[in-house]
């Protein structure tokens, strides 16, 4: 009888087993709800103490003390008392645990340990916020969500486009209406490519004008050329774009103060202009010069006219989404000043510290580690600021380059024709007959 139970608990145990490991590969919430988090819970409950001594978050009372004669007489040793942890609350594929901090304490402290938690705990990763004053949230991942990330989901408005999923599981969306102008930083096959090509994707369905400037003749934006209005694919067609751009910008600013409103998403919809999206893929091509009076002339303009469009576009309609694989102090003062008006922020993996430093670093010196630490198997994966002004890692989409191109094709009888470009380019053709 003995045999027959050992075989039949071992065939039960294996049966667990593969079962399990079917439900964690296909049905991964599933798997952490049911195992995953009672185990981490308990864990996290049964290690907080431990953890909080050995980094420094826990602290000491003061021992009581008392004078007799000319003796100092102390009272019971030191103890570390643990700041006030919440019990651990499920999420999706994690947990939170929300410590309330001891008087003294800040956020910082918590973030240097985040480490010392993922072992502690074994999990994936460790995110530190801080939601209200005198709290942390302790956002714990178990698993990189970003190896396999589900396809989110976002309702589909105008200038908004479902650009990928972010850590938390939720949809990564570029609004332009809430962060008119966005700057993407990112090495050579890092993904930055590809989420340009995802942009279009999502972008060309929509009632707006695409204007591209690709300095590296045409090689990428102009896989899309027949759903743009416009494609500079050199530096002086760049100036001739980016000046016709400033023209338009002037006559719709006309249209506003004749109309006596403030934007032209207060004017009627017959009168309103339709929306212009900027998209400069290698914005470093616009800076450089050879030291020749003419170039140098034409980087000063691009420069110029840029930072003009970042400046006054956001209520007329015109927004900027700037890519580069080096975007720093080196290329210039007008990099800097573009940089501070550009509100959203993308930095893929990237070659140097600097990059990553002029991308993020004026926002949040974390979110700089964090995306110095993507590796270059991570294609796709970014850290991205909100509109909250929050950051997150996240992961594009993967678009193939033929599906983006059938997608600008198909939607290419929804171009809309800008006069003031089109002027521009038949001035530019005059100049070289």
């Amino acid at each position: 009888m003995g045999p027959i139970l050992l075989a039949l608990a071992l065939a039960v145990l294996a049966w667990l087993l593969v079962v399990g490991d079917l439900v964690r590969r296909h049905r991964p919430a599933w798997h952490w709800y049911l195992i995953g988090y009672p185990v981490t819970a308990c864990r996290v409950v049964l290690t907080w103490r431990k953890v909080a001594v050995l980094n420094d978050l826990a602290v000491s009372r003061r021992p009581p003390r008392g004078l007799l004669g000319d003796l100092v007489v102390k009272g019971d040793p030191v103890r570390p008392i643990a700041p006030r942890a919440s019990f651990p609350r499920a999420t999706r594929l994690g947990l939170t645990v929300t410590v309330r901090l001891h008087a003294g304490q800040t956020p910082a402290t918590y973030m240097k340990a985040a480490d010392a938690l993922v072992h502690a705990w074994r999990v994936h990763a460790v995110r530190v916020t801080s939601p209200e004053r005198g709290l942390v949230l302790l956002s714990a991942m178990a698993t990189d969500p970003l190896q396999r990330p589900g396809l989110a989901t976002a309702p589909t408005e105008l200038l908004s486009a479902l650009i990928g999923a972010l850590e938390n599981g939720g949809a990564w969306v570029m609004n332009l209406r809430l962060v008119p102008h966005w700057l993407i930083a990112g090495a050579t096959r890092s993904g930055k490519s590809t989420l340009l090509a995802r942009l279009v994707t999502q972008l060309a369905p929509q009632r707006v004008a695409l204007v591209g400037i690709d300095c590296k003749g045409g090689m990428e934006l102009g896989l899309f050329a027949g759903r743009l209005s416009a494609l500079a694919t050199c530096r002086r067609e760049a100036v001739a774009v980016l000046s016709a751009l400033v023209v338009d910008m002037q006559e719709r600013m006309d249209a506003c103060r004749t109309a006596g409103v403030r934007s032209i998403w207060e004017l009627p919809d017959k009168l309103r202009p339709v929306p212009v999206v900027v998209l400069v893929d290698e914005i470093a091509e616009l800076y450089l010069s050879d030291g020749t009076r003419e170039s140098r002339a034409e980087a000063e303009q691009c420069s110029t006219l840029l930072l003009r469009i970042a400046q006054l576009g956001a209520a007329l309609g015109l927004h900027l989404v700037v890519a580069g694989q080096r975007v720093g102090s080196d290329l210039g003062p007008g990099v800097t000043a573009l940089r501070a008006q550009l509100g959203g922020r993308i930095c893929h993996r990237v070659n140097d510290p600097g990059t990553a430093e002029m991308a993020l670093g004026d926002l949040n010196k974390d979110a700089v580690a964090v995306a110095q630490a993507i590796t270059p198997e991570e294609r796709g994966v970014a850290v991205c600021t909100g509109p909250d002004g929050g950051w997150s890692r996240a992961r594009s989409h993967l678009t193939p380059t033929d599906e983006a191109v059938a997608t600008a094709r198909k939607f290419a009888g929804m171009t809309p024709e800008l006069p003031a470009i089109v002027r521009a380019f038949s001035a530019l053709e005059g100049e070289s007959k």
